[in-house]
């Protein structure tokens, strides 16, 4: 060790040995270099334990020459670690709100347990998870009571109603709100009809039920209707028969005598169809020589019944005429305003089609003819159980966009000539399938908006709804105006000869109010197929902008109040467009969906005035709830429900005045204030009528109520009974309940109620 001390040169640096940072001789201590951070020593360093760098190659290898391991090492370090580990964090968060989202949607599917609505409604276990809600109401037919989501027309109502008995402070039972028909009697057994001799009208049927020995129609009234059929339903609503085809079918089913036919279930469901829309197209008086007098919207439910029984003993091997007779059944229910017995019918439509696999793309071995129609067949399917699902506000049948659904069918030359059916050409390739085409594109467009705006969380604490938090309110109003650009993409891209032109040069499907500029010599069924295409639109965008109607007396946000006035303008755009064409065609005339989608407008209408009487809309809204009155008596001349639909909004028009009157907001005067009070309170308020009249202007009746109304003042009771009325228009009872007086072609004893 001396040795070695001698031999060290002074200022030499220090031996392995010496203590870090002081010299072996006692001079100064030096500044220690701060070591180089090594990620990783390469293989041969730490294979001859050297100390390597973190140079690539290192020092050591480079000086050898030999390969260095470094070139193939990843360089990590604490903060590169720490940045890792809070993207891993984030992830998993965002990977449970997804879980926690999809869980919450699968419950919210079968929750039942919405803020209450009314005192009619009545709700699941209240712990359940439900982002939206919705109502239960009991139908006509039945003291039981079903389900309705957000997006229908009932849950609105109930909205109203609320609202209203917030307002009038002094709710009421639920039995005010149904009406007092003999539908409501189901006490009453139903006498079973005895079996009889076959009638000359129709071939006895082996299994000897009571339903197909009746006499129906005679070979010349069932070709009356039939040929309405091709003019109409095939080419404005769904082409899913081949016209040829059915023809030859019907042709082939009568015996050589011509008296009798053949069982026939997709002819007899078309027969009704024909004699539910033929009926209605007569005035009333004629509409009662013909058979039934109480109501044309069950015309043929002989047939519809005879078609059920046939339609039962294909339910094990169905084939694509049953499908088609699933289809125009559910058709033949919507019509008839049977909402459940619709929805039923289409989810029997949906089995069958998956049992045929219509869900996938046909082969290219069979034939075009054979393909298109069964993508017509799916398309008409979906479009169908969109307008179910998204009227009643129930789930979905069938997949949106899934990868397995069949392309778009066409509506070229080459796929209209082989449809069976032979219309004209409307020129640039566009034919009479370009309206079925332009159909599926609308309602796949405002599906996809539906399904993202409600499978959408409110984000609102438990017992709380989207109306109870404007912040809420908002980010939905933020949401959806994007997602609307896709309806607005699909108006754009209508072809010009399916729509119908505007007066003082207004675009189409606009909500401007310009007078439509109708072709006076293009068929009937082109100008029909024009018109639905535009009021399906305007309905659909209604529908969507509906919940931004609110209740709450908060301000709402500038892009709520946005979305709810765009709700009013595609209803008030409805109604003119329905005016003006009842008034003065006939295209429209008898059309049972023409009535709905009026209906449904006219009660948006009144939400909107209700919740936004400040509104610079407000007052052309209040006019157009006037114009939809007018749209019903023209419609009362065709359907009985009309007649109830009139009066439920002249009621409505007039308590929407008087609540406004009530704020201080009325442009009346006050002797039309007082007989617009007046007529409110008819009848059974004769108290309070006497002190109306005995008053000098409205004034001294809201001294003498002291800003209060209970039950037995002028609103509460009567206007439970309107809105009694309005839940009833979309749920009649059953079809006899509706039709006491039997049918003149069909004996009394097999009158069957549904």
């Amino acid at each position: 060790m001396s040795a070695a001390f001698s031999n060290t040169a002074p200022g030499a640096s220090e031996s392995h040995g010496a203590k870090p940072g002081v010299s072996r001789f006692g001079s100064a201590p030096q500044p220690r270099r701060k070591r180089s951070q090594v990620v990783r020593a390469c293989d041969w360093c730490r294979k001859h334990r050297v100390k390597c760098d973190s140079h690539s190659p290192c020092s050591n290898c480079a000086k050898r020459g030999g390969e260095c391991s470094n070139e193939s090492v990843t360089e990590t370090s604490l903060p590169l670690a720490h940045r890792e580990i809070e993207r891993l964090r984030r992830k998993v968060q965002e990977l449970e709100l997804e879980l926690r989202q999809e869980r919450a949607r699968s419950l919210a599917s079968s929750s039942l347990s919405p803020p209450a609505l009314s005192v009619s409604s009545e709700y699941a276990d209240s712990s359940r998870i439900n982002f939206w809600g919705g109502i239960r109401m009991s139908t006509a037919r039945s003291p039981h009571k079903t389900w309705y989501g957000p997006s229908s027309l009932f849950y609105f109502i109930g909205r109203i109603n609320s609202f209203l008995d917030g307002t009038l402070q002094q709710p009421c039972s639920a039995d005010h709100m149904l009406l007092d028909s003999s539908s409501r009697r189901l006490d009453e057994p139903t006498a079973t009809p005895e079996p009889e001799e076959p009638s000359h009208g129709y071939s006895a049927d082996p299994t000897g039920s009571p339903v197909t020995k009746a006499t129906y129609l005679s070979p010349t009234q069932e070709e009356y209707f039939l040929d309405l059929f091709w003019q109409s339903y095939h080419t404005s609503l769904f082409p899913i028969l081949d016209e040829a085809g059915f023809k030859e079918h019907y042709r082939s089913l009568w015996t050589a005598s011509g008296n009798t036919r053949k069982p026939s279930a997709l002819v007899d469901i078309v027969v009704a169809m024909c004699m539910q829309y033929g009926m209605s197209m007569l005035p009333a008086v004629k509409q009662q020589d013909f058979g039934d007098n109480n109501d044309a919207a069950i015309a043929g439910r002989w047939h519809y019944r005879r078609s059920q029984t046939l339609l039962a003993r294909e339910l094990e091997s169905p084939n694509v005429s049953t499908l088609q007779c699933h289809l125009l059944c559910c058709i033949y229910l919507c019509c008839g305003s049977f909402q459940n017995m619709a929805d039923s019918a289409c989810g029997l439509a949906v089995r069958a089609a998956y049992m045929l696999g219509l869900h996938l793309d046909p082969p290219l071995s069979m034939p075009q003819r054979e393909r298109e129609m069964r993508k017509r067949l799916w398309w008409a399917l979906y479009v169908l159980d969109s307008k179910i699902g998204m009227k009643l506000g129930r789930p979905f049948l069938l997949p949106h966009l899934s990868n397995a659904t069949p392309s778009l069918p066409g509506d070229d030359l080459e796929a209209a000539l082989q449809s069976g059916s032979n219309f004209a050409p409307l020129g640039d390739n566009i034919t009479w399938l370009s309206f079925n085409l332009q159909q599926a594109k609308l309602f796949r467009a405002a599906r996809t908006v539906h399904t993202a705006f409600y499978d959408r969380s409110p984000n609102v604490d438990d017992g709380r709804t989207m109306w109870d938090d404007q912040q809420a309110l908002a980010s939905h109003a933020e949401f959806i105006r994007p997602c609307m650009r896709g309806l607005d993409q699909w108006a754009a891209g209508v072809p010009v000869a399916l729509t119908t032109k505007r007066q003082n040069n207004a675009a189409a499907f606009s909500t401007d109010v310009s007078a439509l500029d109708i072709e006076q010599f293009a068929p009937l069924w082109l100008q029909r197929q024009r018109l639905l295409l535009e009021l399906m639109y305007h309905n659909l965008c209604t529908n969507l902008y509906r919940p931004f109607i609110s209740f709450v007396s908060a301000p709402t946000s500038a892009v709520a109040e946005e979305a709810a006035i765009k709700c009013a303008l595609h209803a008030m755009a409805l109604t003119n467009i329905m005016h003006q064409v009842l008034l003065t065609t006939t295209i429209l005339a008898g059309w049972h969906e023409a009535f709905q989608l009026q209906w449904n407008a006219a009660i948006t209408l009144v939400g909107f005035v209700l919740s936004h009487p400040h509104s610079a809309s407000a007052a052309e809204a209040r006019k157009a709830i006037d114009l939809s009155v007018a749209v019903f008596d023209i419609f009362s001349n065709s359907f009985a429900v009309a007649t109830s639909a009139a009066k439920i909004m002249r009621d409505l028009g007039a308590k929407v005045d008087f609540l406004k009157q009530q704020q201080g907001q009325s442009d009346t005067s006050l002797p039309q204030a007082n007989e617009a009070a007046v007529q409110m309170m008819m009848p059974g308020n004769s108290k309070i009528l006497d002190n109306v009249l005995s008053m000098p202007d409205i004034s001294t009746v809201s001294k003498t109520w002291d800003g209060a109304l209970s039950c037995d003042d002028l609103n509460t009771a009567s206007m439970q009974d309107v809105f009694n009325m309005a839940f009833a228009v979309d749920e009649w009872s059953n079809l006899d309940s509706l039709w006491p007086n039997m049918d003149q072609t069909m004996p009394e004893q097999y009158i069957l109620g549904l």
